[in-house]
């Protein structure tokens, strides 16, 4: 039967943070058999979407994607114990608007004018608590962890794309757009599996967080359940330096701290898969890169020109995924099934047109491994842990949205004076 969240009040979930898609609640009530240790996942709305008092609730409404998709999916790739518990809710509306309403006081200005919790939802995603309780917990975005297969760039990317990495590239682009972002940080670095290389790749990530007093993303901190909001101000990072006591007996610079915080995750990240195991996610569901999907597209319409005699040249080929319908549960089993057992045998140099379907199916899959969160909790009084986060399926049409944004960085990026030379893992 599943758990009704209108057992506890709505006061007794506390707000924990948020992205584009969801806004998290951690559960600070008296104790409770089901609740105790978990977090409240609840799906936004953008307020030019806000429900209205007429606007109608769904009778029945199936349990959020995220948990199916997690359990018969993201667990055959990923070791369960590198995941968080999943599991669904009941919710109501007044209940959900009470929330929202005591949510409004601790949510940023820019993320309450845009958008809100979807109060017409029936249910939400109950999981594992990874940030609260007596611990420092620290998200970082890892980003993608590779260079492409030169195999399918062209002449004019190749020498770009086979140097520095899509993150790297990105950066720039958002950086001539006027956004903040982290120069210094290299995905690869991070993954590297070298002792000095991510060391130096936290290093990055802490003074961009700092810089940007948490504006930049790729790393968030947790304290006791709470969100450290960091300036350069080191009285900003009291909550932080509790977790080290040396820190605080020696009323630590920001540098001495931010050598402790770092030296602190060292051991968890070389110690653990799971980089490994996203790189190598990552890099072999993407095997064509998207240029290379892109004219496997192409290919694959302009040969079904040919099957009822019409002329390739004449074909017009639709955006990249258009027309493809939204993979279901089985369809997503089907293809893990091929994934697993001869994905390793097929000739991706040379992809056959009639499996675009399936290298679409794969690139769709790489992305929730590209855009993913990992939680290192360093609790008190226990062992540390490393979880996999936010695996969340996108959807089809974003394929030739990231077809067009690929070109984008790549035509900003080229004939940069000094190009960052980005070093896979062997």
């Amino acid at each position: 039967m599943t758990l009704n969240i209108t057992a506890v009040q709505p006061e007794h979930w506390k707000y924990v943070s948020e992205g584009g898609a969801s806004i998290v609640f951690s559960y600070q009530g008296p104790p409770h058999p089901h609740f105790d240790g978990t977090v409240l996942r609840l799906r936004k709305i953008p307020y030019n979407n806000a429900p209205t008092s007429a606007t109608p609730e769904v009778a029945e409404e199936p349990d959020d994607p995220t948990i199916q998709f997690q359990q018969q999916i993201i667990q055959r790739l990923i070791p369960v114990a590198h995941l968080p518990r999943l599991e669904s809710v009941e919710v109501q509306r007044e209940w959900l608007e009470e929330l929202q309403r005591l949510a409004d006081v601790e949510r940023p200005a820019e993320r309450r004018a845009k958008d809100r919790i979807d109060v017409c939802r029936r249910k939400a995603v109950l999981a594992t608590d990874l940030v609260g309780g007596n611990a420092l917990a620290v998200e970082i975005k890892p980003k993608w962890g590779f260079l492409p297969s030169t195999a399918h760039l062209t002449a004019a990317t190749l020498p770009i794309k086979s140097m520095t990495c899509r993150y790297c590239m990105h950066s720039y682009l958002k950086a001539a757009k006027g956004e903040e972002v982290c120069f210094d940080y290299c995905p690869l670095d991070l993954y590297s599996g070298d002792e000095i290389r991510v060391r130096r790749a936290l290093n990055a990530l802490f003074d961009a967080w700092v810089g940007s007093s948490g504006a930049i993303n790729n790393l968030r901190v947790f304290a006791e359940g709470t969100m450290v909001k960091p300036s350069l101000r080191p009285s900003s990072l009291g909550p932080l330096a509790k977790h080290f006591p040396r820190s605080v007996a020696e009323e630590a610079t920001l540098s001495k701290l931010q050598g402790d915080f770092v030296a602190a995750l060292i051991p968890l990240l070389l110690g653990t898969p799971v980089l490994r195991i996203l790189s190598t996610l990552q890099r072999t569901l993407d095997a064509l890169d998207i240029e290379g999907l892109s004219a496997l597209w192409a290919a694959a319409h302009q040969s079904a020109a040919v099957q009822v005699a019409a002329d390739p040249a004449s074909v017009a080929v639709p955006p990249l995924g258009a027309g493809l319908t939204e993979p279901t549960i089985a369809d997503w089993q089907a293809f893990l099934d091929i994934f697993l057992t001869k994905h390793a045998q097929m000739d991706h140099d040379h992809p056959d047109s009639a499996n675009v379907k399936y290298y679409c199916m794969a690139y769709i899959l790489s992305a929730s491994f590209k855009d993913c969160s990992i939680i290192l909790r360093i609790p008190q009084d226990g062992p540390a842990t490393v979880t996999v986060i936010d695996l969340d399926v996108k959807p089809v049409e974003k394929l030739s949205t990231w077809a067009k944004l690929d070109a984008q960085i790549v035509d900003e990026y080229r004939g940069i004076p000094e190009p960052a030379n980005c070093v896979a893992r062997l």
